[in-house]
């Protein structure tokens, strides 16, 4: 998949699913050369314990600060070394703070770092001396040595299980299609399954109008494809007026990055339009071809 429709799917996707717990910053930067932490992820004070159960195993991750840094193609060593020098350097202004505030800081209030890779090799792993602590967090999870508070999530080899579902979404190919399948059989009325959709929708249409896409990416689009027209087709079933609304505002906004107010007075003409019709045009019209033919 190209990199970048993936890296901002994957930033938004663990930001709307983290939010419930605690303060997340996409692209946060670190001090020293300039680098940016891919999802900085702060707990709250009181944990909702419930809101962390239904994310299974992201919703551990997220019991202290957290680095996440998700790859769409496997880690290589020199990447998986950069995001290490991202947690010495977050590990670096957490001791300043503390000497200033005259604190002890304590090992376990330290960051962790989560890097979510779709595979990992045994060489990799060995090279890091990353071990699986199979008892405690099941298989596909890798731990540094301890003072490195760091763990290689190999994504690959997670349980097809409930628990590990939200991370198989930022897999590859058979695993994340797998996980996708999964998400559709949940109750329609579980919060996760719309947030996680609408985001997946969004990726496929920045994909659908990227110009640099791989037969990944094609099936990506093609497994998603039925159910983005699914959600149309029963959002005009039902007449509702404002998930179109949603719909096309998310359409826009992946397009342009942002949705304005000049953008805006051509949503209600757009949606004057049968759903076959008005999504190509969304997807192929440029901005002021958009504007030109339904702006008021």
């Amino acid at each position: 998949m190209t990199r970048f429709p993936y890296d901002q799917f994957s930033k938004n996707y663990l930001e709307e699913l983290l939010q419930p717990l605690g303060t997340v910053q996409v692209a946060r930067q670190v001090a020293g050369e300039v680098r940016e932490i891919d999802v900085w992820f702060s707990p709250n004070q009181s944990v909702d314990t419930i809101e962390a159960s239904r994310l299974g195993l992201l919703g551990r991750f997220a019991a202290t600060p957290a680095i996440l840094e998700p790859f769409r193609n496997a880690a290589t060593p020199t990447e998986i070394c950069s995001c290490l020098l991202k947690l010495l350097e977050v590990r670096g202004e957490y001791e300043r703070d503390a000497k200033r505030d005259k604190q002890q800081l304590t090992e376990s209030s330290l960051p962790m770092l989560w890097i979510l890779s779709p595979t990992a090799s045994e060489s990799l792993l060995e090279g890091f001396a990353a071990l699986n602590d199979e008892r405690n967090w099941g298989n596909g999870i890798y731990f540094l040595p301890r003072y490195l508070r760091t763990a290689i999530v190999a994504i690959h080899q997670l349980p097809k299980t409930r628990e590990t579902l939200w991370l198989r979404i930022l897999g590859k190919g058979k695993v994340q299609s797998t996980a996708i399948d999964e998400l559709e059989a949940l109750p329609e009325d579980e919060p996760l399954r719309t947030r996680a959709l609408e985001l997946l929708y969004s990726l496929k249409t920045t994909l659908e109008v990227s110009q640099n896409i791989d037969e990944e990416d094609r099936e990506l689009i093609m497994r998603l494809s039925p159910l983005y027209t699914q959600r149309l087709e029963e959002a005009e079933q039902r007449g509702e007026i404002k998930g179109e609304i949603k719909v096309v505002e998310s359409l826009l906004k992946t397009r342009f990055g942002s949705l304005d107010e000049e953008l805006s007075t051509i949503i209600e003409p757009l949606l004057s339009l049968p759903t076959e019709e008005f999504t190509p045009l969304l997807l192929q019209l440029s901005r002021e071809e958009l504007l030109q033919r339904f702006g008021k």
